[in-house]
């Protein structure tokens, strides 16, 4: 039985991790859940499954969600802020924790379970992005098992030689990390800027929160996860390949130096990972339809089109710099797209913007975690004051 923290229940991501350990019953117990300020949901998910602990990260619902929680959970204890998030990660307890937070949130509570040596499943890609040397340092000082959730990186993970050094794997040509395009792969250039947010979270084969779908749309979900898998895999961004794969079918692959092309395949759905990562070594039921190849008929592939994306140009450019490149860009782009989900920019600015913050800031190397953060919040400013002042504004149309 191993007992799961779940840091950010309440997302997407969270939802399926609770769907695959609901159908495991005699191997998984929710030891901690957690949301940033979604209270009924996580009254929901807690009455489900009765945790231990209820995290909040916004400690102004602590009393609310200990008084809805009183009746329905009398059992679960209720802690509130970024520290009640390290507490669950870290404590003796836990086997797994399960990193699901959303952006730079994610950086303190996740690194806390690495150090503590836990099973640490990452779907927060932030924390590389930000830290990566830092955190990679970590795991191996801590012995923990890393383990990726992002379907593309459990894909590589799936198609490389298992390796416990920490070095490249042997006999790789590169890596191949595919992406679908989103829902403006063949928009014409020229009508992005008047895209509206509802436009940029309709993904065609992803039911996903809506940051991560406008990074979808803009393509710097990929550019983020081409850092992130630099890190995971100790390779450099050289020696990985997007490539766009619209139906999302073959959710990466890694080509080898004697000709072959090992590839991961299945149908979009996040429990595949998900239930791999959780049982690895050991395959389980996900409750996921199996991939009918008949029905999928054909595979394309195309290279990106980086005028169409320049936020993947961004990040593919701050993944070549050895400094806190990623961590600006990264923080920027959370500003951008908040803006832009409330329509304060426009689509087509999420790029300026971010563009704008870097060239603004000189990145040092990452020496520490607070380094790291000072820089991040330092970003975030450059980036809220340029929109306060009407420097990235929204077009008319």
């Amino acid at each position: 039985m191993q007992n799961v923290t779940l840091l950010g229940s309440t997302g997407s991501i969270g939802g399926s991790a609770l769907d695959v350990i609901a159908r495991h019953p005699d191997r998984y117990q929710v030891y901690a859940l957690s949301a940033n300020q979604s209270v009924a949901k996580l009254v929901q998910q807690c009455q489900q499954f009765q945790p231990k602990v209820a995290v909040i990260r916004d400690v102004s619902l602590v009393d609310e969600l200990a008084q809805e929680l009183s009746e329905v959970a009398p059992g679960t204890d209720v802690v509130g802020g970024e520290q009640g998030l390290i507490e669950v990660s870290r404590a003796s307890e836990v086997d797994t924790v399960l990193a699901a937070i959303v952006g730079a949130a994610g950086l303190a509570p996740t690194l806390a379970g690495v150090q503590a040596g836990k099973r640490v499943l990452l779907a927060n890609k932030e924390s590389l992005v930000m830290a990566g040397k830092l955190f990679m340092d970590a795991v191996a000082q801590s012995h923990c098992t890393l383990l990726p959730i992002d379907s593309e990186h459990n894909a590589i993970f799936q198609c490389l030689p298992e390796r416990h050094d920490g070095l490249p794997s042997a006999g790789v040509e590169r890596i191949l990390l595919t992406a679908s395009g989103g829902p403006f792969r063949t928009k014409p250039v020229a009508e992005l800027a008047a895209v509206t947010p509802d436009q940029a979270c309709a993904h065609p084969n992803w039911s996903m929160g809506r940051k991560i779908s406008v990074d979808s749309a803009t393509m710097m979900n990929k550019g983020l996860e081409l850092i992130e898998a630099c890190w995971l895999f100790a390779t450099g961004p050289s020696n990985i390949q997007v490539v766009i794969h619209p139906q999302s079918v073959i959710h990466s692959m890694v080509q080898y130096k004697d000709g072959s092309v090992l590839a991961q395949l299945g149908n979009p759905d996040m429990r595949t990972p998900i239930a791999h990562a959780l049982a690895w070594p050991e395959r389980i039921d996900a409750g996921v339809q199996s991939l009918d190849i008949f029905d999928v008929a054909r595979l394309d592939f195309e290279p990106p089109n980086l005028e169409r994306f320049p936020c993947l140009a961004l990040a593919m450019a701050a993944a070549e710099r050895n400094d806190c490149s990623a961590a600006i860009v990264n923080a920027a782009n959370e500003v951008a797209v908040d803006a832009f989900l409330n329509e304060q920019i426009g689509f087509t600015q999420i790029a300026s913007l971010i563009e704008s913050v870097w060239q603004s800031m000189s990145p040092g190397p990452v020496a520490s975690l607070d380094q790291v953060m000072s820089v991040d919040q330092e970003a975030r400013a450059k980036a809220l004051e340029s929109i306060g002042r009407g420097a990235i504004s929204k077009p008319a149309h």
